[in-house]
C-alpha cells in the first residue's frame, strides 16, 4: 500500500498538499496587491481633496499691439496685473499668435530697438509687477519695456510685504553661497535670513519666517512651496505667469498635472446667460479665455491646430457676460474685470458644491 504512495521519489501527498497550497499563496499575493492599490488610491484621493481649486485667465498678447505708445501699453498691462490681483487669479497664461508652434518657451527676440512683441511685452510687464518691489531689482535687468513701470498702480498683494511688516512668509532671492551651511536669502528685511537648504544664487524661493522674529543666521528658515501660504493659511500669494505661442499651446502647457478640467470662452458671439442662473461644475483647475481685437474666433483660426473648429468644440463653455453693451466694442482689459466679476458668484457656488456634481 506504502508504494503506492511514492512515486517517482516523490510524496504523492505532498504533491497534493502543495498543489493546494499554490492558489492560496497566489489569493494571498493579490490581496495584498489589492490593499497596496488601494492605499495609493487613498493616497491620490487625499491629495487632491486637499488641492486648492485654481482660476487661470489666457489672455491674447495681440491687445498689446493695438497700444499706440509704450506707456499706453505699459499702462494696459498694468489693468490685467490688477484686475489678476482684485479677483486672486493663479495663473496668467499670455498666448501669441504663431500658427503651429508647440513650444511655449518665450524667445527674446525682438525689433532692434529693444521692443518685443505683444505678448512677449505683456509678459515681462505681468512679471514684473508680480515680484515684490524688494526683489525688482535682483531678478529683473534694465530694459526699454520697463521704462514706463513706474507710473503703475502697485498690485499691494499680500505677499508684497513691507519692510517694517512681519509675515509668517517671506518673498525672497537667494544670494551667493558662503561658508556657512544653508544659504542666504534677502527677504526685503535689515538683514539677509539663512534657510538650511543649499540653493544656488538668483533664485525666487518663498521662505516660511515662524513665529520668532529673530533674523540672526543662527536662527534658521525654511524655503517651501510657493502655494504653502495658501493651502496653510488662506493668503492670495500672486499669480504666475505663462507663455503659450498660440491658443492651443495654452491648453496642452498646463502646468497642472490632469490639465484643465474646464475651459470657458469669453466673446460677444457666445452664449447669453445671467451670472445668477450660470452653472460652473466643480473644478480643480478652472481656464477662462479672452480673445484679442478679432476675438477668440481669430485666435482659433490663426492656429493650425484649431482651424476650422467651432468655438463651441473649443471651449467647454462660450459666453458673452456683456450682452447688452453700449459700445461697438469692449477691449479685453475692460472684458477681463467685466468678466471677473461675473463669475465670482458662480465660481463660488461650485466650490462649495460637493466634489462630483
Amino acid at each position: 500500500m506504502e508504494e503506492k504512495v511514492i512515486e517517482n521519489g516523490n510524496n504523492f501527498h505532498g504533491d497534493k498538499i502543495h498543489k493546494k497550497k499554490m492558489p492560496k499563496l497566489e489569493e494571498e499575493e493579490e490581496v495584498r496587491n489589492q490593499k497596496k492599490r488601494k492605499r495609493k488610491e487613498r493616497k491620490e484621493k487625499e491629495r487632491k481633496r486637499k488641492e486648492i481649486p485654481t482660476v487661470s485667465i489666457a489672455v491674447a498678447g495681440s491687445i498689446i499691439d493695438n497700444a499706440q505708445s509704450p506707456e499706453l501699453a505699459t499702462r494696459l498691462a498694468g489693468q490685467i496685473a490688477r484686475a489678476a490681483t482684485i479677483f486672486r487669479i493663479d495663473e496668467v497664461v499670455v498666448f501669441d499668435s504663431e500658427a503651429q508652434s508647440d513650444d511655449s518657451v518665450m524667445t527674446t527676440a525682438d525689433d532692434g530697438n529693444g521692443r518685443e512683441s505683444g505678448a512677449r511685452f505683456l509678459v515681462r510687464i505681468l512679471q514684473y509687477l508680480e515680484t515684490p518691489q524688494y526683489l525688482r531689482r535682483r531678478l529683473f535687468p534694465m530694459h526699454n519695456n520697463l521704462k514706463f513701470v513706474g507710473l503703475l498702480p502697485p498690485l499691494d498683494a499680500p505677499h508684497h510685504v513691507r519692510k517694517h511688516e512681519w509675515s509668517p512668509y517671506r518673498e525672497g532671492v537667494t544670494l551667493n553661497p558662503t561658508n556657512t551651511k544653508g544659504t542666504l536669502v534677502d527677504v526685503g528685511l535689515s538683514k539677509n535670513v539663512l534657510v538650511e537648504q543649499v540653493l544656488e544664487a538668483g533664485q525666487r524661493v518663498t521662505v516660511a519666517m515662524g513665529t520668532d522674529r529673530n533674523i540672526g543666521t543662527e536662527c534658521l528658515k525654511q524655503v517651501v512651496p510657493s502655494t504653502s501660504p495658501r493651502e496653510e493659511m488662506g493668503l492670495y500669494w500672486g499669480y504666475r505667469v505663462r507663455y503659450a505661442s498660440n491658443l492651443s499651446c495654452v491648453f496642452k502647457g498646463s502646468p497642472y498635472k490632469d490639465g484643465y478640467d474646464h475651459i470657458i470662452g469669453t466673446s460677444e458671439h457666445g452664449l447669453k446667460v445671467n451670472s445668477s442662473e450660470l452653472i460652473v461644475p466643480t473644478f480643480r483647475h478652472l481656464l477662462i479665455a479672452f480673445g484679442g481685437l478679432a476675438g477668440l474666433e481669430e485666435s482659433i483660426e490663426e492656429d493650425k491646430a484649431l482651424k476650422g473648429k467651432d468655438p463651441r468644440d473649443v471651449f467647454d463653455t462660450y459666453l458673452n457676460i456683456c450682452p447688452h453693451q453700449g459700445s461697438r466694442t469692449i477691449r479685453t482689459e475692460e472684458a477681463v474685470f467685466i468678466s471677473l466679476q461675473y463669475f465670482q458668484e458662480p465660481i463660488n457656488r461650485a466650490m462649495q458644491k460637493p466634489e462630483g456634481k
